[in-house]
């Protein structure tokens, strides 16, 4: 089997797994509508490990948007510091690919055990995981499963459950209507860009990897910097846009990729952080819902979503060209990225 078999099967497969799983959450909404009752109510601490994590921060800030008390915590610090993290009176948001990883299944259970009188939801991929069994509720893309180690289509696919969550708390019908303009949306940006990515990918000149994002963007911008370091074994790092000028962008020389996230709350200061690390020599890479009327000097490539979604919408949009260049790269360093260094599917600890 050739390297990467699977992980490229897994990203391309996107549009039609964020389709099928569109499809299938769509009455959860109100078969759960009972047990949805009251849950924007009462602070909600969202967890994962790894890219569910990174998801936990992306979640919870999209969940803010809408009105929810959300924050983003590792699993490991809710089980052994949770009296530096913890609200009084929260619910508990658990994601997990698996529904399997440990420390997410400790804090789960350490939930139960302080809060019986608190819900607990889920996000993952796997019906008939110990995780989903704990559940007071459970969103999930069984479709989405994966062979390969690193998340790919799994990690965008629960995003879009998160879309479907936030609708729900907010009482908002329309928005995983919305959601539905996902999966072509990413079929014509594929179609537009995946040579971009290829090239992007195999350009070995290209020694150091930034990826920046604000907002509900910033957990996305962590995830593309995991995809790097799990798939090339290349040194990527996240930071917010304007953060990136204290301190790091001292290392944004003429190796470096700085790759901008682009939001529409700020888009102006995020494009003049990108030419400014352009100034310094460092390339630069925006993904943007479109080029609308911004000054891009300095920017070499701009990719353009067109998904017609806002910011806290279209999430799930900015990492499959991100995915295809961590792939392409593994695959120039004579790597496979079916089987990341180091790395297994599920971490389990005794």
């Amino acid at each position: 089997m050739a390297p990467g078999t699977f992980t490229r099967t897994e990203i391309a497969s996107q549009p039609a797994v964020w389709q099928a799983t569109l499809d299938e959450i769509g009455g959860w909404r109100n078969d759960h509508a009972a047990a949805l009752a009251g849950l924007a109510d009462r602070p909600l601490i969202v967890t994962g490990c790894g890219s569910t994590y990174y998801l936990s921060l992306h979640a919870a800030a999209v969940l803010r948007s809408v009105g929810v008390q959300a924050w983003g915590l590792p699993a490991s610090e809710l089980v052994y510091f949770p009296q530096t993290q913890l609200p009084r009176g929260f619910n508990m948001l658990a994601i997990s690919r698996s529904g399997t990883t440990t420390e997410t299944l400790w804090a789960a259970e350490r939930y139960r055990e302080t809060s019986p009188q608190g819900r607990l939801l889920t996000i993952g991929c796997a019906p008939d995981s110990p995780l989903t069994a704990q559940a007071d509720i459970s969103l999930l893309a069984p479709q989405a499963r994966e062979q390969s180690v690193a998340q790919t289509r799994s990690f965008t696919s629960m995003t879009l459950l998160v879309q479907a969550l936030a609708g729900a708390l907010a009482g908002d019908s329309s928005r995983l209507d919305r959601a539905r303009r996902l999966p072509n949306a990413l079929a014509d940006l594929v179609a537009r860009e995946r040579a971009t990515a290829q090239q992007l990918g195999e350009d070995l000149s290209i020694e150091r990897f930034f990826f920046l994002g604000n907002g509900p963007l910033y957990g996305i911008a962590c995830e593309a910097m995991l995809k790097t370091k799990e798939m090339a074994c290349s040194w990527a790092e996240a930071y917010h846009p304007l953060e990136f000028r204290h301190g790091p962008m001292s290392i944004a020389g003429p190796p470096a990729l700085v790759v901008g996230l682009i939001s529409d709350s700020a888009a102006a200061a995020e494009i003049a952080v990108l030419r400014d690390m352009h100034g310094l020599g460092a390339r630069t890479l925006a993904l943007a819902e479109t080029r609308g009327d911004h000054d891009w000097s300095g920017v070499d490539r701009v990719i353009e979503l067109r998904s017609g979604l806002d910011e806290w919408e279209r999430g799930a949009l900015y990492l499959p060209v991100l995915q295809w260049v961590g792939f392409h790269r593994a695959l120039a360093k004579g790597l496979d990225p079916d089987r990341p260094v180091n790395l297994t599917a599920v971490i389990h600890l005794s």
